[in-house]
């Protein structure tokens, strides 16, 4: 009878055992899953938003399924995938040209904006406005070659270094956003830059540092002409002139002449990419928007409505409208920048 006794409250036991067991492996994959992906990111109602959007549209037979050649998404870049302060990358780049090219042209030193960038005074560059910009553009690009701006480039950010951080830039990339963009290729997704930095700025180092292809790199353009040198080489000259900022409502306009599919996914961080969330959220399958916050001025920058780099204003008011997800890079993000031995 005992032994009986004991049997048969053993056998009674055990499918309550295998449940315990089955909840706590259950309990440790889903640590295990928290842990190794997105790590970089704090277990926050952000990276919540993210992985559970990104598991129910890659769910076979679930309600939101989206075949993998739907899945697009689309990142802004300043201020998105890498620091945009204390001014966008390529202003600098363009600045750092006009003091290498100012020896040539003696008259600079009395005109703007070039007077402004050769004394080092911004707000007399920023008072020339888009007008100043296309004289830079025109005085720094004009005449080159496509092959000799990318390697202009290309030699300017093995060079330089950010003047706060003291790396190169193409090392100031946000860590949780490389992992992002790793996680939804991982997923089947085909992720796009859509920008208002020069499509040819951008072009020579956006694949190995992101992963992301030229052909999937949608900014600014500016004209460019057919030529045969007088080798008989094909070439195309940069004439200096702005043909298309891809920038504000040119954003969503971008997407649909260079992609022609709707994306499920955005992500950006400043009022020049609202149009390109609201397009996004406008479509009729599942997706998700996001803004990235820069709101930590110890490890990067504290700035929004009043920034004159990526003003962030009317895109908080309609995140907070339309219930977006907001992302703090003070408390969603462990880190910013990658270290020296990840890089």
């Amino acid at each position: 009878m005992t032994n009986s006794g004991c049997i048969s409250v053993r056998v009674g036991r055990i499918p309550g055992l295998l449940v315990a067991v089955l909840l706590f492996i259950f309990l440790a994959c889903q640590q295990v899953f928290a842990a190794t992906v997105l790590p970089s990111w704090n277990d926050s109602a952000a990276k919540t938003n993210i992985t559970d959007f990104v598991q129910k549209v890659t769910l076979e037979g679930g309600a939101d399924y989206v075949k993998p050649e739907e899945r697009i998404a689309v990142f802004d870049n300043d201020g998105t995938l890498w620091t945009e302060q204390p001014a966008y990358v390529q202003l600098v780049y363009l600045m750092d040209r006009i003091r290498v090219l100012a020896p040539q042209h003696p008259e600079w030193k009395n005109q703007q904006p070039f007077k402004g960038i050769l004394e080092n005074d911004m707000k007399a560059v920023a008072a020339t406005g888009n007008q100043g910009l296309m004289a830079i553009e025109h005085a720094a690009d004009a005449g080159l070659t496509t092959e000799e701006f990318k390697k202009n480039v290309t030699t300017w950010l093995e060079t330089a270094r950010d003047p706060r951080f003291k790396r190169p830039y193409t090392e100031l990339v946000y860590q949780p956003m490389l992992e992002l963009l790793s996680y939804l290729r991982e997923n089947g997704f085909k992720t796009y830059i859509v920008s208002g930095g020069g499509t040819d700025f951008m072009r020579p180092w956006a694949e190995k540092t992101y992963g992301i292809p030229p052909e999937q790199v949608i900014g600014s353009t500016d004209k460019v002409k057919f030529e045969i040198d007088k080798n008989g080489h094909a070439q195309l000259i940069k004439q200096g002139v702005i043909n298309f900022i891809d920038d504000a409502e040119n954003k969503p306009v971008a997407i649909n002449r260079y992609i022609g599919r709707m994306p499920l996914l955005a992500f950006g961080n400043s009022d020049g990419d609202l149009p390109m969330l609201q397009y996004v959220a406008s479509g009729a399958g599942p997706n998700l928007v996001l803004y990235v916050h820069h709101d930590d001025a110890a490890r990067e920058y504290a700035y929004d409505r009043q920034s004159s780099f990526g003003r962030l204003d009317k895109g908080l008011d309609e995140a907070a409208k339309k219930g977006w997800p907001v992302v703090s890079m003070k408390t969603d993000w462990k880190t910013i920048f990658p270290d020296a031995q990840t890089k």
